[in-house]
C-alpha cells in the first residue's frame, strides 16, 4: 500500500486510539487478577495479557486498515513477512514494558504506531492502569486524552541546557546505572529510572522531563514507531545514539544503537553525552 494521504491519516487518528483503548482496558482488566506468566529468553518475560491485546489490536487494525502489514511485537515474524518492501506498515507493541506489568509498578503503557517511508507517521500510547492516552503524528499536533476523555495538546520542554535537564533512563536495562552515573558527574540536573519505553517518550512528549536517552540496544522498531511521532509531533526529537534518524523499512527490527527523545536545544548536547560516556566505558577498566 502507497503512503496514506494527510486527510487519511487525520481520519485514522480517531479508530487507532479507539483500538488502543480497548486494548488498555483489556490489559487494565487482567492487570488486576492473576496472570500468566512465561519467558521467550531471559528476563524477557510475555504474559496472557500480552498475547491477547495483540491479538485485539491486530484483528481491530486489519479490518480498519486491510492490506496495510502489522508488525507487533507478539506475532510470529510469518505474519509481517516482507513488511520492509512496502511503503506503509504499522508497528504493535501490546504491552510495552512487561517487566513493569509483571512487577506491577505501573509503568508500562500500549503503542501503535505507523510508518510511512520509513518514517513514523502516526502514534497512540495508552496507560492502561489511569488511561491517559497520548496522541501525535505528522500533519497532526500532539494532544494528551485523560481518563474522563477530556483533551488538551502537549508540548516538549524549554529547558536548553543540559545542567538543567531532568534525563530518563530505563530502569532494567544493563547499562542504566553506568549512564546515569556519567550523567550526573557530568552536571546533569536530575537521573530518573523510569520503566517503558512509550510512558518515557510521552514524559519527554508533555514537558514532564527533557531527555529520554537509551545507549546500545533500545528494544525493537515496535519500540520506537509510536513514540518517535508523537515526541515529534509535539516539537522534539527522536534519533537513535549516534544521531541517525530510524528506518522503519530496515529488514533487522532491532534497534541496535539506542534511542534519544529530547526537545531541540538539548539533542546535541545529549549526543555528545552518549559519545562521552560510550568512550569512558571502553576506557574503563
Amino acid at each position: 500500500m502507497t503512503r496514506l494521504s494527510l486527510e487519511q491519516r487525520q481520519r485514522a487518528v480517531e479508530p487507532v486510539l479507539a483500538m488502543a483503548q480497548r486494548a488498555a482496558t483489556l490489559i487494565a482488566r487482567l492487570y488486576e487478577g492473576p496472570f500468566e506468566v512465561s519467558y521467550k529468553s531471559k528476563n524477557d518475560p510475555v504474559t496472557n495479557a500480552d498475547r491477547e491485546a495483540n491479538a485485539l489490536l491486530c484483528a481491530s487494525l486489519a479490518s480498519e486498515f486491510p492490506g496495510i502489514p502489522i508488525v507487533a511485537e507478539e506475532s510470529e515474524p510469518h505474519a509481517y513477512a516482507g513488511f520492509e518492501h512496502v511503503d506503509t506498515a504499522w508497528f504493535v507493541d501490546p504491552i510495552d514494558g512487561t517487566r513493569e506489568f509483571v512487577a506491577k509498578n505501573g509503568e508500562f503503557a500500549v503503542m501503535v504506531g505507523l510508518a510511512e517511508a520509513g518514517r513514523a507517521t502516526l502514534g497512540v500510547i495508552v496507560y492502561p492502569v489511569d488511561g491517559r492516552a497520548f496522541v501525535g503524528g505528522e500533519g497532526i499536533d500532539a494532544f494528551e486524552v485523560d481518563a474522563s476523555g477530556a483533551r488538551k495538546p502537549i508540548r516538549v520542554s524549554t529547558v536548553s541546557a543540559i545542567e538543567d535537564a531532568e534525563l530518563l533512563i530505563s530502569r532494567s536495562h544493563p547499562r542504566r546505572e553506568s549512564l546515569g552515573a556519567i550523567a550526573a558527574r557530568r552536571g546533569v540536573r536530575k537521573v530518573t529510572p523510569c520503566g517503558s519505553a512509550g510512558v518515557k517518550a510521552t514524559r519527554i512528549a508533555t514537558g514532564e522531563a527533557d531527555v529520554y536517552a537509551q545507549p546500545g540496544r533500545a528494544g525493537m522498531l515496535w519500540d520506537a514507531c509510536a513514540p518517535e511521532a508523537i515526541v515529534v509531533a509535539a516539537g522534539g526529537r527522536v534519533t537513535d545514539a549516534r544521531g541517525v534518524p530510524f528506518d522503519y523499512r530496515a529488514a533487522n527490527l532491532e534497534n541496535a544503537h539506542g534511542f534519544v527523545a529530547t526537545n531541540p536545544a538539548l539533542h546535541p548536547q545529549v549526543l555528545e553525552l552518549l559519545r562521552k560516556a560510550e568512550l569512558e566505558r571502553r576506557t574503563t577498566p
